[in-house]
């Protein structure tokens, strides 16, 4: 075999074991290619930061989520515990960021801490302890505002998370979730805790009998969606000036779409960070190029016909992920 043929078999090989993700990439690259040629304000910097900056709520869920799903659970709690946090948060804006922002986070952690017990101590099915927690943490939102949207303190520093820019250039939301991101692609591909991870997704009485500390992990990867789900909540308060218990219905959806969207297997066992994230972006770049095409008057979508041309677009990538993947057998893990 020559040094070309050699060369080209590795770059095949390459991308069937990379396919759950490079579909996503290309994707993505290829709606920004579209939008930049298309509208002539795409690649500004007013749409570009607050794309990024709407969109950052969405990701760090994402995040959270890919962790569970990536152990074979799920977590529908989170669009519900980030409107609760999200009232935390303002509650505690009076305070300064320097409480508001850790108070909404461990408000979501608490959240997290009660799935990990009642997954991993009581054996409760996840689809059914996450639905309770989802149902706790609306209801709790609703309680504890009395139904109303709760104002933040304007004249705390907490407006600073929502409205002032990190040395000068990006908001400080994008530059914590980038962060998060970095911290949890770390975690999952450098440390023996994201291969336990893994491993209990390919499949947890195997991991159990190789001596992994099953529950440990478990408990790890709900607390971190909750975690992940009160910071979207302490965003969600900064950046509309807000509590908003009536917030988050629909966003576990969301995240989940974009783990899928992201190559990560809905059983578990396989799953990416930056793809992930990049999951999240396509699917927030359809409803940004939608608005574009609203605004050229070439078409005019409610924001209800919007959500059905992203469901009908989130479809047709899981189904040519699938065909590309052959059903998505679990053959290791997504980088």
């Amino acid at each position: 075999m020559t040094v070309l043929d050699s060369n080209a078999f590795d770059l095949r090989r390459y991308l069937r074991s990379n396919s759950r993700t490079t579909g996503v990439w290309i994707a993505l690259f290829a709606l920004i290619l579209f939008g930049l040629l298309r509208y002539e304000n795409f690649g500004g910097a007013y749409n570009i930061v607050s794309f990024l900056n709407y969109n950052s709520m969405f990701i760090v869920i994402s995040i959270g989520m890919c962790f569970v799903i990536m152990t074979g659970g799920i977590d529908l709690s989170v669009g519900s515990v980030a409107a609760f946090t999200s009232v935390v948060a303002a509650y505690l804006s009076p305070y300064g960021i320097e409480v508001a922002l850790p108070g909404g986070v461990l408000a979501g952690m608490g959240f997290g801490a009660i799935n990990a017990f009642c997954i991993t101590a009581m054996r409760i099915p996840p689809f059914i302890a996450t639905l309770a927690t989802m149902l706790a943490a609306k209801g709790g939102a609703l309680v504890i505002s009395g139904a109303q949207t709760i104002s933040i303190d304007w004249g705390s520093n907490f407006t600073k998370l929502g409205l002032e820019k990190a040395f000068g250039v990006l908001p400080w939301t994008i530059v914590i979730v980038a962060a998060v991101a970095v911290v949890f692609w770390i975690v999952l591909e450098q440390t023996s805790l994201g291969r336990t991870i893994l491993a209990i997704g390919g499949g947890e009485d195997a991991s159990r009998l190789m001596g992994l500390n099953v529950n440990w992990a478990k408990s790890f990867v709900y607390l971190v969606s909750g975690g992940c789900a009160g910071l979207a909540g302490v965003f969600l308060a900064s950046g509309f000036g807000a509590g908003q218990p009536l917030e988050g219905i629909g966003w576990e959806l969301s995240a989940i779409a974009a783990v899928v969207v992201g190559g990560t297997l809905l059983t578990g066992g396989l799953g990416s960070i930056p793809a992930t994230v990049a999951g999240a972006l396509l699917l927030g770049l359809v409803f940004n190029i939608m608005n574009f095409e609203n605004g050229r008057g070439t078409i005019s979508l409610s924001a209800y016909w919007q959500m059905v041309i992203r469901g009908a677009f989130l479809f047709v990538v899981i189904l040519l992920q699938t065909r590309v993947t052959g059903g998505g057998q679990k053959t290791g893990n997504v980088s």
